[in-house]
């Protein structure tokens, strides 16, 4: 006859040595300061990395040597005119950042992959997006760190060029007048310039990649243009001229300037657009660009923050 089948066992007795170790975590009770607080610490920490501060030495050598190359000449505009008398400045307010585009170009491609270009590396956006912040919040905190730091670039050297004009004691409103139109236009670069260095350098994670996508972009474009607008200036066709400054960074904020701000133009025929239709398309391209990099920026990080 078979053995009818008992209970189950149950669980083993507690053992009187069993202990529960307190290995000393607790649970946080301080103030949680939110996604603007995340935001500001991001923008500023990628603003300071812009320049190497609070990275290692070697970091900082290249962005320093690049703002002394912007800051150096206009030392140098300001002794002339302060030791010569001159009545007025060597160069224009508006055009100071067009003839040093190569340094911003420079700036632009080795600080934008440095921004971004680590955190698709080493595979850290997503840890950014399990905190108190989305994604919005680390486009725009990079966005406008770089953009900051292009500022700080362009702005460096008016703000000199400005003092020594004062020092110089030349006209006053004349000065005043041509410094805050060389600040419109900078921001404008700075804003322009930052988001196309971002979309590029977001692409890879190869930082070397995106320095010379970068560099690529802005000196192809812009010597492409001067090319053609030369062969236009030799067939006397001089309404093209200012329409092919749409095709390039650089000439895209020399055009509005010139029609916007009464800018002198580096175009060969010193114009800029041949109308105002064709200033509006200026100021619809550039704000169009702007839009579209941030717009790219959203669509490239949600889906960098899925993996």
């Amino acid at each position: 006859m078979a053995a009818v089948p008992g209970p189950p066992p149950g669980p083993p007795a507690a053992s009187p040595t069993d202990v529960i170790h307190n290995i000393g975590y607790r649970k946080y009770d301080g103030p949680r300061l939110g996604r603007g607080y995340a935001r500001k610490s991001l923008y500023s920490q990628s603003l300071r990395g812009a320049y190497g501060l609070g990275r290692s030495a070697k970091s900082k050598v290249l962005p320093m040597i690049l703002l002394g190359a912007m800051c150096a000449p206009a030392l140098i505009m300001v002794a002339v005119a302060v030791f010569t008398h001159m009545t007025k400045l060597p160069v224009a307010y508006t055009r100071y950042a067009v003839l040093l585009q190569a340094v911003i170009t420079l700036f632009v491609a080795s600080q934008a992959p440095q921004s971004v270009s680590r955190d698709l590396r080493f595979k850290t956006t997503p840890l950014y997006f399990s905190r108190p912040i989305e994604r919005v919040d680390y486009v725009v905190a990079k966005f406008a760190a770089l953009a900051t730091a292009l500022f700080l670039l362009t702005a460096l050297p008016l703000v000199i060029l400005y003092i020594g004009a004062l020092l110089a004691k030349l006209d006053f409103g004349d000065q005043t007048a041509g410094f805050a139109k060389g600040l419109v236009s900078v921001v404008l670069l700075s804003v322009l310039f930052a988001g196309i260095g971002l979309v590029i350098a977001a692409v890879t994670p190869r930082r070397g990649f995106g320095v010379a996508a970068i560099i690529a972009l802005f000196v192809i474009t812009y010597g492409a243009v001067s090319s053609v607008q030369g062969v236009a200036m030799s067939q006397e066709k001089y309404d093209v001229i200012g329409w092919l400054g749409l095709f390039s960074p650089i000439t895209l904020i020399d055009g509005f300037q010139t029609w916007f701000l009464g800018a002198t133009s580096a175009f060969p025929n010193a114009s800029g657009p041949p109308n105002v239709a064709a200033g509006l398309v200026y100021l619809l391209v550039i704000a169009g660009i702007i839009a579209g990099c941030f717009g790219l920026l959203m669509r490239r990080y949600r889906k960098v923050g899925m993996a």
